[in-house]
């Protein structure tokens, strides 16, 4: 038996890096795949598993457990969730302002997800050097609501190089989920951060502007010998899967510390008389943009709202 980090998924197949260092090609065993696992995946990218057999019939026995991990809604109606990476140092989410838009609710969306999971977030806007002055000045306010709920925030460039270096010295010694919309070049930031990856780069979709999959399944990266990138198919939005709406204003920060305040306990911070968040909205202590994102999390659970 061995242990090894699983770094590639391809559905049935995974690839596992030994402590030693030594690539295996996987497959799970039958019991694994039917361990009545509430997750489409019963293996992960990011997963520390042990790994039985010999060359060319290598097979993952067990799981160990994760520190954390991160989910997304499943395509498939007969599971809930679909494990994106597990035991990761940080969630990086790659948004624009520009071909395409990232609108504020799926930052919102990924920001609540992490917080669910106790993974720290980091916000990365890409392709800057699209955006003028004025617009550069609204995407400044706009990421000021992030900084002061102690979200790190980072503009980039992987055209320019603009804030390519301050990226690399955030990712070193680290695992990070790379995430977000097709098209916002998160393929181009690995790229620019490591050259020699050379992954494929998607091109931005001229018919619905949100961009085309290049990235079939979650990979792992490694940039150096404690650093690794987890770079993830474009994603249209995260399914809060067991999450009661009414815990859901629990991770939104500045509203967790206002919860106290409200009149009634089980406040939905909707209609209620006497709502500390309601009342916060309208001193500023709540940004209306993540006030928003909370009533279009707590209405509905179909993603094709996601991104209103």
């Amino acid at each position: 038996m061995q242990r090894a980090r699983v770094i590639k998924s391809t559905g049935s197949w995974y690839t596992a890096v030994t402590e030693a260092g030594e690539h295996l090609e996987c497959r799970a065993r039958g019991k694994l795949r039917q361990s009545g696992s509430r997750s489409t995946n019963p293996v992960a990218v990011g997963d520390w598993v042990e790994v039985e057999g010999q060359e060319g019939e290598w097979a993952i026995s067990k799981v160990q457990a994760r520190a954390n991990y991160i989910v997304r809604k499943s395509v498939n109606l007969s599971k809930e969730s679909h494990i994106i990476a597990s035991n990761l140092d940080r969630a990086i989410l790659v948004a624009t302002m520009r071909e395409p838009v990232t609108f504020p609710v799926f930052i919102d969306r990924f920001c609540v997800a992490a917080e669910a999971f106790h993974i720290p977030v980091m916000i990365v806007f890409n392709k800057v050097d699209l955006l003028n002055g004025e617009e550069r000045q609204l995407l400044e306010e706009f990421m000021s609501v992030y900084r002061e709920l102690d979200y790190e925030t980072l503009v980039c460039s992987a055209t320019t190089g603009e804030g390519i270096e301050e990226l690399r010295g955030i990712l070193s010694g680290k695992v990070s989920l790379l995430s977000g919309h097709s098209g916002v070049g998160k393929s181009s930031l690995i790229n620019a951060v490591e050259p020699d990856f050379d992954i494929r780069i998607g091109e931005v979709s001229d018919v619905h502007r949100t961009g085309k999959h290049t990235t079939t399944f979650a990979e792992m990266h490694q940039l150096s010998a404690d650093t690794y990138i987890v770079d993830t198919p474009g994603i249209r939005g995260f399914g809060l899967t067991d999450m009661p709406r009414d815990e859901l204003a629990g991770y939104f920060p500045e509203m967790r510390a206002l919860l106290s305040e409200c009149k009634f306990y089980n406040c939905r911070h909707l209609t209620e008389p006497g709502c500390a968040v309601k009342k916060g909205v309208e001193t500023g202590l709540v940004a209306e943009t993540r006030y928003k994102s909370y009533l279009n999390m707590y209405d509905n659970d179909n993603e094709e709202n996601y991104r209103s």
